[in-house]
């Protein structure tokens, strides 16, 4: 358990959604390629934003004042150091690529949770694949996961400035069969720039048709950003099949950075379209 439960708390959301999204045994994704390196650079947008080194700012991404420690150093000062401000879906088509996919898994393999394995093709070229070497992260992810769906307490509230663990009751989770699930809670004036703004901003059965049923409660916000990002990808059915869709879809459509990679698939799979019928 001491040596699992590190592993799981190191993992960013880029590294634990490229585990989820990634075969077990053969390390090939489960997703289209176009839409891992999409989500990646989401779950990159999310990561910064979460440790409170980005925020939304009306239409667009702005860098903090804080200087936080990350893995994601590179793409921060980019953000920092561009003149002009860009939406975060111009920060997911400007971030996505082979590169960053790469250097993602490096990193996991560097912490021993999957290898790298080559493979050559026609002589010349090498297809690279990250099968698991460790299963214990990915283990400690689903599960957690799974508590979140149950309506499991994840973590207590915490008043950190920049920290988006655990938020107030929400009596609006859809889904009636079951304990209400939770969303994260993080100060925002975007009604839709994050899920937990989207959250905070309501009081406990409020506006919704349900008030009578018992509240629901969060789980930590990386939990749900991760949610948001496999149901961006189309991957959270895939996962989990029995889960309520209506919910993970609601938290895909408030959460900007999720929200930035569907609208980034959207616009590949229209240009693919398009390309098919020339």
């Amino acid at each position: 358990m001491d040596a699992e439960t590190p592993k799981a708390v190191e993992l960013n959301l880029p590294q634990a959604f490229l585990l989820l999204a990634t075969n077990d045994k053969d390390g090939k994704p489960e997703v289209p390629v176009f839409a891992l390196r999409t989500t990646v650079a989401g779950a990159i947008l999310a990561e910064l934003d979460l440790i409170g080194a980005i925020g939304l700012e009306g239409k667009h991404v702005k860098a903090t004042g804080t200087a936080p420690k990350t893995d994601f150093q590179h793409e921060l000062d980019l953000i920092r150091g561009k003149s002009r401000p860009h939406t975060p879906k111009q920060w997911v088509s400007m971030l996505e690529g082979r590169a960053e996919v790469q250097r993602v898994y490096e990193g996991m393999v560097s912490l021993g949770i999957v290898e790298h394995v080559g493979a050559k093709h026609l002589g010349r070229f090498r297809t690279v694949r990250y099968p698991e070497k460790d299963h214990g992260p990915e283990d400690a992810l689903l599960k957690k996961i799974e508590a979140a769906l149950n309506g499991a307490t994840t973590d207590a509230r915490a008043p950190a400035p920049t920290a988006t663990d655990a938020a107030a009751p929400d009596a609006a989770a859809p889904d009636a069969g079951k304990p209400g699930v939770q969303t994260p809670d993080s100060p925002t004036t975007d009604a839709g720039a994050a899920v937990a703004g989207a959250k905070e901003d309501m009081a406990p059965g409020a506006g919704t048709p349900d008030a009578g049923k018992p509240a629901a409660k969060v789980p930590d916000a990386r939990t749900t950003a991760l949610i948001a990002l496999l149901q961006a990808a189309g991957l959270f059915g895939k996962l989990f099949p029995a889960a309520d869709r209506s919910w993970s879809s609601e938290l895909s459509r408030d959460f900007w950075p999720s929200r930035a990679v569907e609208d980034e698939l959207r616009l590949i799979r229209l240009a693919e379209e398009e390309a098919a019928t020339l």
